[in-house]
């Protein structure tokens, strides 16, 4: 099942997300201070192509970097992609069809918001990564 909903994803609205990502992720790479913010731009980015079967969980080692990382993330790069996340979710949810795809874009929207001290891992086994 999720590999329909997958590929229904990526079809309708995770192709463009993940170019989204990657644009921002490319924009944050110029600077050396957005290292950081560019290899998580990418990470979530293959996240938003392909996201049944994967959850989000929080990382133990994260501290305040994380936290002073994710106050410069959503002022530069995560407030656009969670509005991209509400419009598609909200488009998405004008069809029947489209209202499971619709609630997983809305679930994609803290980890678009506050990225750092995050962790994708399969949605089978999300405690192994601890």
């Amino acid at each position: 099942m999720k590999t329909i909903l997958n590929i229904i994803w990526l079809v309708l609205c995770g192709f463009w997300m993940f170019l989204g990502y990657m644009l921002a992720g490319v924009l944050l790479l110029i600077t050396i201070i957005g290292i950081p913010f560019g290899l998580a731009a990418f990470r979530i980015g293959v996240y938003a192509l392909w996201p049944f079967g994967y959850t989000v969980v929080d990382r133990r080692d994260a501290g305040a970097p994380s936290c002073i990382g994710n106050a410069l993330w959503l002022i530069l790069a995560g407030w656009w992609l969670a509005l991209g996340h509400i419009l598609t979710g909200i488009a998405l949810c004008l069809t029947i069809i489209g209202i499971p795809l619709g609630i997983a874009n809305f679930k994609l929207i803290p980890v678009s918001l506050l990225p750092l001290g995050k962790e994708i891992v399969p949605s089978d086994r999300p405690f192994a990564a601890r």
